[in-house]
C-alpha cells in the first residue's frame, strides 16, 4: 500500500485550497478594524493572537485566535469533504503555509500556533486536545507563547504515533520543523533568557 493514496492533482489542489484559505490575515484585519492599526509594527512583526494581544486589545486577540484556528480546521474539513484524509494533509500543510508566508503580505505572517491547533482538532481531535493541553501547561508555568509553541509542537508527533496515526505525525514533524524555523529569533531570545512573557493584566483597548 502507498504511503499516500491521494493522487498529486487531488494533492495539488488540496495544497492550493489549504494555502488561500490558510493565508487570509485575521489578526491584521482585526487589529485594523479595532482601531489597534497595523500589528505588523508592533511587537514581533507577527499578525498571529499573541501579537494581537500586545495592542492591548483582548477582544480583537481573541477573534484571531479563533478565527486563525478556524481557517486550518476549515482547509482540513473542506478538502476532506470533498477528496479523502490523505489530500486533507496537504490542505493542512498549505494552510499553515499560507499563515506562515502568506502572498498579500509579501510572505510575512504569523507564526502557526493558533492554525496548528485548528487543523489538529479537524484531523484528529485527541491529539489536538493533548497539544492544547500541552501548550497551556508551559504557558501557565513560564507565561512565555513561543515555548509553549515549540514544546508543543515537539510533542504533537509523539502524540500522533501513540494513536498510531502515522501519516499525521508526518504531517505534525513537518509543521513542528516549520515552527522551529519561524521561531528562530524567538529561540535565540530564549537561549539569552530575554523572550517577553505574557502580560495579561494590559489594559483593553
Amino acid at each position: 500500500m502507498p504511503f499516500l493514496t491521494t493522487s498529486w492533482l487531488s494533492a495539488l489542489t488540496a495544497l492550493t485550497i489549504g494555502y488561500l484559505l490558510g493565508s487570509i490575515p485575521f489578526g491584521l484585519l482585526f487589529s485594523m478594524a479595532f482601531g489597534e492599526g497595523d500589528v505588523r509594527k508592533i511587537g514581533s512583526g507577527s499578525i498571529g493572537a499573541t501579537n494581537v494581544l500586545r495592542t492591548g486589545n483582548r477582544g480583537a486577540a481573541a477573534l484571531t485566535l479563533f478565527f486563525d484556528a478556524m481557517k486550518g480546521a476549515a482547509a482540513v474539513s473542506f478538502v476532506r469533504l470533498f477528496m479523502d484524509q490523505d489530500a486533507a494533509l496537504f490542505a493542512a500543510l498549505g494552510a499553515f503555509l499560507g499563515h506562515l508566508y502568506p502572498v498579500w503580505l509579501r510572505f510575512k505572517g504569523g507564526k502557526g500556533v493558533a492554525v496548528s491547533l485548528g487543523i489538529l482538532l479537524s484531523l484528529f481531535w485527541p491529539a489536538g486536545l493533548l497539544a492544547f493541553a500541552t501548550w497551556l501547561a508551559v504557558v501557565a508555568v513560564y507565561r512565555i507563547s513561543s515555548l509553549a509553541a515549540l514544546v508543543a509542537a515537539v510533542m504533537t508527533p509523539v502524540y500522533l504515533l501513540l494513536f498510531g496515526r502515522v501519516h499525521e505525525a508526518v504531517l505534525a514533524l513537518v509543521l513542528a520543523m516549520l515552527v522551529f524555523v519561524v521561531h528562530s529569533a524567538n529561540i535565540r531570545r530564549l537561549l539569552r533568557g530575554e523572550e517577553p512573557r505574557i502580560d495579561l493584566n494590559r489594559k483593553s483597548a
